[in-house]
């Protein structure tokens, strides 16, 4: 997708922006909506890229301030990570984000601003609903083509209501195109089961249209291919306890050979041999081999995370928990060449806490402003195997778990201090483990905050201890009793409904915690 922005000149003159003034607008200006604007398949497709443009746009208003609308990339990092144990507040950092971190939330916080993704599904709903008529002006506008981008449309629709729903709980499930202002109703929030439901029904229907291959490295893991949507279900299936359905989905995609994982070490002590490549290849180019779905930023249109994470200014937004590398990686004080590759120099810069994943080069250099392209990795094939790892343990399968779980950790070298060791009939465990693996493995990719939760929620809260002793590490000592209490909560984890939401449309009702 390195043509992309060609593609996002013209989405931005076909879809405009949003509308900022009602709720759950979002709607297109009116070039989308004007019926001689949908009358070819090349219109069609630059819609559809649109709808990938639509999850980089930037932010706006001043960070700080409660005119501030996070862009998505932001929303992704802070969502997922905001909450958890990995990040700490730094120098830069806002109260809005503060707040967020020591559970301290409420509904004028601007992380409670779920813009962005409505945004995206407006255009998405305005794809679903528009670009089939296209079929009847076009006569070389054929169904198959048609089929793919609905299957994209529908895909990435469904990708954002599972961030809503992990993130809010009950969400307004909004299904059809605002297309102007006469389209703006007020919409009462759906269930969460209801939300999934949609999401599976969606991604059922994408997988029966969607194509296994554009022809190139990057429209494949930049578009949704099929394999995208097999591992979206694999996931939703796994935050639903459905374990049969993620792993047959898992095994599409590690059945399909497309995917694996880049070579990190090769391990025979007191020989440590170690891929120079493996950071530039999975993190500084992207599109490798073990990529699934990345957004696809590039120098024409560079992401937000360099201003984030940066420590050049003595001003970043986010840094690592202070006792990372410690808690998480450890390292080996007796042979400094045997480390995780995944920890120093990869995920983390030891030296300045910097969230390194995506401001480095190589593990010791650093991108410029101007270099601060690295891809947003929604999925990649580690995790794949991660979460078939964790299905087949809850499914009673602890040995095939622990396996795919130590292919993972021998392509990093994992450390020995890591392992926790369990047997293959000790559950919970083997759940700890993978849960800690999947730390590691996924540091600062937007993924903690929804695995610790998921593995909380489990079995009705059965363990609610783990997201407690995750607050335990988050949390700072002085607001760690308060943070505990409301923890206790299940309602407490889930954020509240952004409070413009709340006052532009009147059937919302805030949510339970929150009231």
């Amino acid at each position: 997708m390195k043509k992309g922005f060609l593609y996002f000149l013209i989405a931005v003159l076909v879809l405009g922006s949003a509308s900022c003034k009602k709720c759950l607008d979002l709607k297109p200006q009116d070039g989308i909506v004007k019926e001689e604007f949908w009358k070819t398949k090349e219109q069609v497709k630059a819609a559809v890229i649109g709808i990938y443009s639509s999850m980089m746009e930037s932010s706006s208003g001043t960070y700080g301030r409660d005119n501030y609308i996070p862009s998505m990339a932001e929303l992704l990092f802070v969502w997922g990570e905001g909450r958890a144990d990995n990040v700490s507040p730094a120098t830069f950092t806002s109260s809005h984000d503060i707040e967020l971190v020591n559970v301290n939330i409420q509904a004028a916080n601007v992380n409670a601003n779920w813009r962005p993704f409505y945004r995206t599904i407006n255009f998405c709903n305005t794809v679903i609903e528009k670009a089939p008529e296209v079929l009847a002006t076009d006569n070389t506008f054929t169904q198959a083509q048609l089929d793919n981008y609905l299957s994209e449309a529908l895909t990435v629709r469904a990708l954002m209501y599972f961030y809503l729903a992990r993130t809010f709980g009950d969400v307004p499930l909004k299904l059809d195109a605002t297309l102007s202002d006469e389209n703006i109703t007020p919409i009462a929030k759906s269930s969460q089961a209801d939300v999934l439901a949609q999401i599976v029904a969606d991604l059922k229907s994408a997988e029966s249209k969607s194509v296994a291959t554009y022809g190139d490295p990057a429209s494949d893991k930049g578009r949704v291919t099929k394999y995208t949507i097999n591992t979206i279900l694999a996931d939703v299936y796994l935050w639903m306890d459905k374990y049969a359905d993620c792993i047959a989905e898992c095994d599409k995609i590690i059945n399909s050979q497309k995917f694996g994982l880049i070579r990190g070490a090769t391990i025979n002590p007191p020989v440590y041999e170690y891929n120079a490549d493996w950071f530039s290849s999975l993190y500084y180019n992207g599109n490798s081999a073990e990529g699934i779905f990345e957004l696809q930023y590039d120098v024409q249109k560079l992401n937000p995370y360099f201003t984030m994470f940066s420590t050049i200014s003595n001003a970043p937004r986010w840094v690592a928990a202070p006792d990372l590398m410690d808690r998480v990686f450890t390292v080996d004080f007796t042979n400094d060449q045997n480390y995780d590759i995944r920890g120093d120099g990869a995920s983390v810069r030891a030296a300045s806490s910097s969230v390194w994943k995506y401001i480095g080069i190589t593990g010791t250099t650093q991108r410029t402003v101007n270099q601060s392209f690295a891809h947003w990795f929604f999925y990649r094939y580690a995790d794949v195997l991660l979460m078939k790892a964790e299905a087949l343990n809850e499914s009673g399968q602890g040995q095939p778990a622990l396996d795919i779980l130590y292919s993972v950790r021998t392509r990093a070298n994992a450390l020995a201090a890591t392992d926790l060791m369990p047997g293959p009939t000790d559950k919970n465990l083997i759940q700890d483990f993978i849960l800690m693996e999947r730390a590691r493995e996924f540091c600062f990719e937007g993924k903690r905050w929804f695995d610790v939760l998921r593995n909380t929620k489990r079995n009705n809260y059965e363990r609610k201890s783990i997201i407690l002793n995750m607050v335990s590490q988050s949390v700072p000592s002085n607001m760690q009793q308060s943070a505990q209490v409301k923890m206790q909560d299940k309602n407490c984890h889930y954020l509240p409904i952004y409070l413009y939401e709340l006052q532009t449309n009147k059937l919302l009702v805030q949510n339970p915690f929150y009231k």
